[in-house]
């Protein structure tokens, strides 16, 4: 027995010193050598090590190597693909003496890998030239390479730990780069799933990654595979899954993006939006992709952003400058809180008594409309409703052509304020100062609130038909104005003049002239009254804008008890308007219709002031010039009449 212990102690002392002395033993440079060798007639590119190489033996046959330095292509940037400060490599025993070279595992310390692509195309992850270039396999299109079928590369495990990832474009001179790795890649064989799971760093995001790829042989052959993937972060979250045929140029399958805010991705990417608090915040977008090539489809889209859910496809085409094609259905879209405030306003509190009204400042920001030369597009939009500022739209369709920063917006057809429409506006963005036209025709509109909502305007009340042709140049909402020309017409049947009751004052003048002089204790002149108004059954007129001053000299107002004529301007960049109304009184509504002397009387009434607080005066030193001087043109025809009358009694006495 003891001599049996002392046989096993003497074989167990032998093992122990073999592992002692077997990196000794064991030619380190020789397993180098061999694995350089394999690495080349693989890839066809060299593997250098310019730091020390150490072998250990147990718990399992371990290569470390440092400063490793993997070849780039010849049309490459640089002489290295990647290097390394460490590589270390766990070699199954078996393979050393089987046929069949493997690797078990890889660890990886602080690589600096290179991807890219030359001049022309050819991208240096074409790692397969040498095998390429033998007779027994057959190149495929596109640069693909036909693997042999007893080819394969089993590494088990790739740790990699710290580093740079750089993605260079030899054509276009992009870059992307990725820091910090800490990646696991299981790679069993070419003809098995890939996984790679880990995080990673891109402009100071961390990415924690989840991606399966089935075969990769398929990959590098160029045929069809299926990839899996996940990227999870504090900015975005992205799934996708599908296929990838053709290394990379068609890729087709189900993408779905979300994220908390719009507002925190655009500042990482170094974008200010300026939004307000309840914009551009939480976005989602789901949809079935295909990318091929250049063009990018997106179908069965459905994306949302904050409250708002879009609906639709598109085409987007990738190449030097952005086009996109898209069918959208926008929903209900509330665009208030992405635009701007339009003009300043004061609140108050509903404690507060109700301030005067205040003086319309038009805003002088300037508008940067330089966003339009980033991409040409051709998008139809179709909306259940639009909200944009005060003004309210119902159903509506409108297209969107953009070509080289000229954008045409045609309304297709809308519902609004009672009404429907249709109009269309260009914009051209080519250079500064901006160039705007547009062109509406609105019918059966409201016009109280379409006006109110629109420009503040609340003083006509009825329904009708407007329509515009205008142009202008500038850069802010004030220069806009200042340029405008053009031509307003309307029509517009039983409503209402608010602010003056003119038939009233009317009377009231005519009392004055005819002796009643209690009519200017009731006062003449008077500013805008909300409680006044002068109704009508028609209203009808055009205004003809140069330089933001409309002017008008067709007014025609009818009612039941006056007709109006009038002419004046309306000076928009100064926010006042001087007018002047001619007024034909009817002394009963019996009257309407008639020729007699109760339409004759007529007295003009001046109304001048700015927007906000404008003034009405009736002009009664004008209207008694204009009595005197119908009564001697009365008599002056009377005159003519008995001088007429003597002519032929005269006659008929001579030949009688």
């Amino acid at each position: 027995m003891k001599t049996l212990l002392k046989i096993v102690g003497v074989i167990l002392l032998l093992c122990i010193a073999l592992i002692i002395a077997a990196p000794f033993l064991i030619p380190t440079d020789t397993i180098f050598n061999k694995v350089s060798e394999q690495v080349e007639k693989t890839t066809g590119r060299t593997l250098t090590i310019k730091g020390d190489k150490t072998l250990s033996v147990f718990p399992a046959l371990k290569l470390e190597l440092n400063d490793v330095h993997f070849a780039n292509m010849q049309t490459g940037s640089r002489d290295d693909m990647a290097s390394m400060e460490q590589l270390a490599v766990h070699i199954p025993w078996l393979s050393l003496f089987g046929g069949e070279f493997k690797l078990d595992k890889f660890v990886i310390n602080e690589p600096n890998i290179l991807l890219e692509t030359d001049k022309n195309g050819k991208a240096n992850w074409q790692l397969f030239d040498a095998l390429a270039a033998q007779p027994q396999e057959q190149t495929q299109s596109g640069g693909a390479v036909q693997l042999p079928e007893n080819f394969d590369i089993e590494l088990g495990e790739v740790a990699i730990y710290g580093g740079t990832f750089t993605y260079l474009d030899g054509q276009t001179g992009a870059k992307q780069q990725i820091s910090d790795l800490e990646l696991a890649i299981l790679l069993p064989s070419l003809r098995k799933t890939l996984e790679i799971k880990g995080g990673i760093t891109y402009m100071q995001e961390r990415f924690e990654l989840d991606v399966k790829l089935d075969t990769p042989a398929k990959a590098i052959e160029g045929a069809m595979f299926e990839v899996t993937q996940s990227v999870d972060s504090r900015l975005v979250d992205l799934t996708f899954n599908g296929n990838i045929a053709q290394q990379g140029k068609d890729i087709k399958g189900e993408l779905a993006l979300s994220g908390d805010s719009v507002k925190e991705l655009a500042t990482w990417q170094g974008v200010d939006l300026n939004a307000k608090e309840n914009a551009f915040n939480a976005f989602s977008v789901n949809g079935k992709m295909h990318l091929i090539n250049d063009t990018f489809n997106l179908e069965e889209l459905i994306a949302t952003l904050d409250e708002l859910e879009i609906k639709g496809k598109s085409e987007v085409n990738l190449g030097n400058k952005l086009a996109v094609n898209a069918d959208i259905d926008l929903g209900m879209l509330d665009l208030n809180p992405y635009l701007p405030e339009a003009v300043a306003k004061q609140q108050a509190s509903q404690s507060e008594e109700p301030k005067a009204a205040q003086p319309i400042v038009w805003d002088d920001t300037k508008i940067d409309l330089s966003a339009l030369n980033a991409l040409n597009a051709n998008v139809v939009i179709r909306s259940s409703g639009l909200k944009a500022n005060d003004i309210k739209l119902g159903a509506n369709q409108f297209t969107v052509d953009l070509n080289n920063s000229v954008a045409k917006l045609s309304l297709d057809s809308f519902k609004a304020y009672e009404g429907t429409g249709k109009g269309v506006i260009n914009i051209n963005a080519q250079q500064t100062p901006y160039k705007i036209s547009t062109n509406f025709d609105l019918t059966d509109i409201d016009a109280q609130p379409l006006l109110t909502d629109a420009a503040g305007f609340d003083k006509l009340m009825g329904k009708g038909s407007l329509n515009w042709n205008l142009t202008t140049t500038g850069q802010s909402q004030k220069t806009f104005i200042d340029a405008l020309n053009g031509k307003v017409g309307f029509e517009f049947a039983d409503g209402a003049v608010k602010g003056a009751n003119v038939a009233e004052m009317v009377r009231k003048g005519k009392e004055l002239i005819t002796g009643n002089l209690g009519a200017v204790s009731e006062g003449l002149d008077t500013g805008f009254q909300e409680s006044e108004q002068t109704d009508f059954s028609a209203l009808t007129g055009s205004f003809n804008f140069t330089n933001g001053v409309g002017h008008n000299n067709d007014l025609s107002l009818m009612s039941p008890l006056i007709r109006i004529t009038g002419e004046g301007d309306v000076d928009l960049p100064k926010t006042n308007v001087d007018y002047r109304l001619v007024t034909g009184i009817v002394d009963s509504i019996e009257g309407q219709g008639t020729t007699d002397d109760s339409t004759g009387f007529k007295i003009p009434l001046r109304i001048k002031g700015p927007f906000h607080d404008v003034g009405f005066k009736l002009d009664v030193s004008n209207a008694l010039k204009d009595k005197a001087k119908q009564k001697l043109d009365d008599a002056k025809e009377k005159a003519k009449e008995k001088a007429k009358d003597k002519v032929k009694d005269k006659l008929k006495g001579l030949f009688g």
